[in-house]
């Protein structure tokens, strides 16, 4: 896609986060890789989301919705009041249970599964998950799931303004900063072999790192999903 309509996809990520009942309490909003760099086109559209694992929310309503969807963990591990307002975006893992990253992604990502989208999805910050994920690789000599450190934060969470995780809403601050730079190009970035470097790999290994990922990359088709939990 080209770059003015990777940003704007984006953006309406973004307003759907800040206007409407997400499935659990959104924390950031990042992009990474081909739209942070300022490349155009986009080959492939990277955004992380920071979720919070959701603890109370009304786990008597559990039995309601397993008999009415066939879903176990509503107001468990997704919010019940979500669920109720967007049953369309309701979706289970294999072993039938309420799964947050897919529900994220129906909801997000619902109009086209061909569309060159990728949803990063975990508990942990962006920055977390990068050292994490580096080291997790660096242990296996694995370097394909590295996540491109390579990011821009557009939206955080108002969790300084007291709210539970149990709260239906997710209000937050977008940085207009960040995006006006996100659609200028105007960040300044290494190269991902650089990036990996900066982050403690020799320049071997960091080389190699950035080969499989990319290769990894570009084997992917049309809008995926991944969730994680650190």
């Amino acid at each position: 896609m080209d770059r003015a309509a990777a940003v704007e996809r984006v953006e309406d990520i973004v307003a759907t986060v800040e206007d409407e009942t997400m499935p659990v309490p959104v924390r950031e909003v990042w992009v990474y890789g081909d739209v942070a760099l300022g490349l155009d086109p986009v080959e492939r559209l990277d955004v992380y989301v920071t979720k919070d694992i959701l603890f109370k929310d009304a786990p008597e309503r559990a039995e309601e919705f397993q008999r009415s969807h066939g879903v176990d963990g509503v107001g468990k591990t997704v919010r019940a009041a979500w669920a109720e307002e967007y049953p369309e975006y309701l979706r289970a893992n294999t072993n039938g249970h309420a799964a947050p990253e897919k529900c994220l992604a129906a909801h997000l990502l619902p109009d086209d599964e061909d569309e060159p989208i990728h949803l990063e999805v975990c508990n942990a910050s962006f920055d977390d998950n990068v050292t994490q994920r580096l080291k997790g690789a660096m242990a296996r000599d694995d370097y394909e799931q590295i996540l491109d450190p390579r990011g821009a934060c557009l939206w955080v969470d108002g969790e300084s303004s007291g709210r539970s995780s149990s709260d239906t809403a997710d209000g937050g601050q977008r940085s207009e900063d960040a995006f006006q730079k996100l659609r200028d190009g105007e960040f300044v970035l290494p190269t991902l072999s650089g990036a990996l470097e900066m982050l403690g790999m020799d320049a071997e290994a960091a080389d190699e790192a950035a080969d499989a990922v990319r290769a990894y990359r570009e084997r992917q088709e049309g809008a995926t999903v991944r969730g994680d939990v650190v």
